[in-house]
């Protein structure tokens, strides 16, 4: 199957070299948006959000034991806890759909159900606090209420739809694993790992922590100007644990589960960028797609409004907080209140770089149930919402 897969994309790669007319100036200018795109990413988001997800991730596997994750997460595990948990991960992890792909390949491959891990998966890049607070300091309350509602509320749906769905997976996953019980090394205190992991965890949100907009302002402001001296100080305590807690060994193993990840998420990720960045480029950069063919087809309320809405979300890539500028120019163009909350739902927890990501860590088969659960909520949330506040 792997080499018929190798086969065929070397054949796209022919046909498309061959057929499509790259002396065209709008696939010229798609072309470079593409790489434009990839840039811009590789600038703002791999080093800042990207690498520290990605260490996170190698911990999760090294560090965490089985077991644990099993307790918590997994399949039999206490679902109110789980999804409690899960549901409201984004208001600590203000990350977009694509850097909370490690975290989330972390906790998966380590035997979590696959209900509690969409949960997570999805609620990471959309319940981010200040994303709602600016939606409705800018886009108006009821908007930024509705928004903060629907995400909670989805993502413990869409995780409880893919458990039912997938049910006789997660038995089957649960049936023949062999997980080991937590060890009893006592080198390292519980309240050692736990802080280790916390301080990766606010590297992570310290480094990301976006610009705030010209409204914007007070403690959001304030936090973005010592970011990085916060930062640096994190990575000075987390280098003293290393050398201090953990044996060889130990530090070599996460590097390479580091590494591990890296292989399997970075290649996906960047071609799914290049491909999003070629049909709908850059916020304000036509490319293929012009964004007015987007904006006309999303007034009123009806359900493709709505469903195109949705799916126009679900394939672009929102960084974190951009989506809010964008919602801001597209209702000034004309777009209704409720594509735009199905817009808001289905855009930040998903894109076409992420999707063909998740393929490759949970199959492509589960991708694309997941990403119709999150565009049929999303469609109707947006109707039901429009059809309240017309």
């Amino acid at each position: 199957m792997k080499e018929w897969t190798k086969l065929a994309l070397i054949v796209a790669a022919f046909l498309a070299a061959y057929f499509i007319p790259w002396d065209h100036p709008v696939i010229r200018q798609s072309g470079l948006e593409s790489f434009m795109m990839l840039q811009e990413y590789a600038r703002e988001h791999v080093l800042t959000c990207l690498i520290p997800a990605f260490f996170i991730a190698g911990a999760i596997a090294v560090f965490v034991s089985q077991a644990s994750v099993l307790k918590y997460f997994g399949a039999a595990a206490n679902k109110i806890l789980s999804y409690s948990v899960a549901s409201v991960s984004g208001t600590v992890l203000a990350v977009c759909s694509c850097t909370v792909l490690p975290l989330f390949a972390g906790i998966y491959t380590r035997g979590a159900g696959i209900g509690p891990a969409t949960a997570f998966l999805y609620s990471g890049p959309a319940i981010n606090v200040l994303a709602i607070v600016l939606t409705a300091k800018v886009l108006g309350w009821k908007l930024g209420l509705a928004r903060a509602v629907g995400a909670v509320v989805f993502s413990v749906i869409a995780g409880l739809l893919m458990a039912f769905i997938y049910r006789k997976d997660d038995a089957n996953r649960t049936a023949g694993a062999i997980y080991m019980p937590d060890e009893n090394d006592k080198s390292r205190a519980l309240w050692q790992d736990a802080l280790y992991m916390l301080t990766m965890v606010l590297i992570l949100v310290f480094a990301a922590w976006a610009k705030p907009v010209p409204r914007e302002g007070g403690l959001w402001a304030a936090i973005f100007t010592i970011k990085w001296y916060v930062t640096v100080a994190l990575l000075i305590a987390l280098a003293i644990m290393l050398m201090t807690w953990f044996k060889k060994e130990e530090l070599v193993n996460w590097l390479d589960a580091t590494w591990g990840f890296m292989k399997q998420i970075f290649p996906l990720l960047f071609a799914g960028v290049l491909v999003a960045g070629f049909l709908l480029g850059r916020p304000g950069h036509e490319a293929l797609i012009p964004e007015r063919f987007i904006a006309a087809l999303v007034g009123g309320n009806s359900v493709w409004a709505n469903l195109f809405a949705s799916v126009s979300g679900a394939l672009m890539y929102f960084a974190t907080l951009t989506e809010v500028p964008i919602l801001q120019g597209l209702i000034g163009s004309g777009m209704g209140q409720g594509p735009a909350l199905s817009l808001l739902l289905a855009g930040p927890a998903l894109s076409l770089p992420s999707m063909i990501t998740l393929a490759g860590i949970m199959g492509v088969r589960k991708t694309v149930v997941y990403c119709i659960i999150v565009v049929v909520l999303s469609t109707v949330t947006g109707m039901a919402y429009g059809w309240l506040v017309r």
